[in-house]
C-alpha cells in the first residue's frame, strides 16, 4: 500500500498545480488533483508559495482549515467515485448532486463523511468502515 508522508502528499499537490499552470504533462492522478485545485482559488496562493506553507501545522482547535487535507480528501473522494468504491458511493454522489444542485458541494459532502470515517478509524484503531461511510452519506441532504 502506498502511504506517503505528510510532506510527500503536500508536495504532490504543489507539483501537480505547478505542472498544470506550466502546461507540463500530467499523470492521471495529477490531472485529477489539478482539476480539484482549480475549484479552490482560495488555496492557489498557498500552493504557489510552497516554502511558506508546506511545513505549516494547521490546528482545527484554533479555527485553521488545512488546505492540503481538504484537497486530499477531495482527491480521495474523486478516486472512489471513479471506481464506485465503496459500492454505492456513485449513487449517493448523484443523489447529492441533484439535491444540492452543485457537483462541488456534493463532493464536499463526500469529503466530510470520508473525514469522519477516517477519524473514527484512527480513534478506534480499526479499518475505515464502509457501512458507516455510506450511512453518513445517506444522512446528507
Amino acid at each position: 500500500m502506498f502511504a506517503p508522508s505528510r510532506n510527500e502528499s503536500r508536495r504532490f499537490l504543489i507539483d501537480a498545480w505547478r505542472k498544470y499552470r506550466a502546461g507540463e504533462p500530467l499523470s492521471g492522478l495529477e490531472q485529477m488533483a489539478a482539476q480539484l485545485i482549480a475549484m479552490h482559488p482560495e488555496y492557489h496562493p498557498m500552493l504557489e508559495s510552497p516554502d511558506a506553507y508546506v511545513e505549516r501545522d494547521y490546528r482545527p482547535e484554533q479555527g485553521d482549515i488545512n488546505p492540503f487535507l481538504h484537497l486530499s480528501l477531495h482527491l480521495a473522494a474523486a478516486e472512489q467515485l471513479a471506481i464506485d468504491q465503496p459500492p454505492g458511493i456513485a449513487t449517493q454522489y448523484a443523489r447529492l448532486c441533484a439535491s444540492r444542485g452543485d457537483a462541488h458541494e456534493a463532493l464536499h459532502a463526500i469529503a466530510e463523511c470520508l473525514g469522519e470515517v477516517i477519524w473514527q478509524a484512527q480513534r478506534t484503531g480499526t479499518p475505515p468502515d464502509a457501512a458507516l461511510y455510506l450511512a453518513c452519506l445517506e444522512r446528507q441532504k
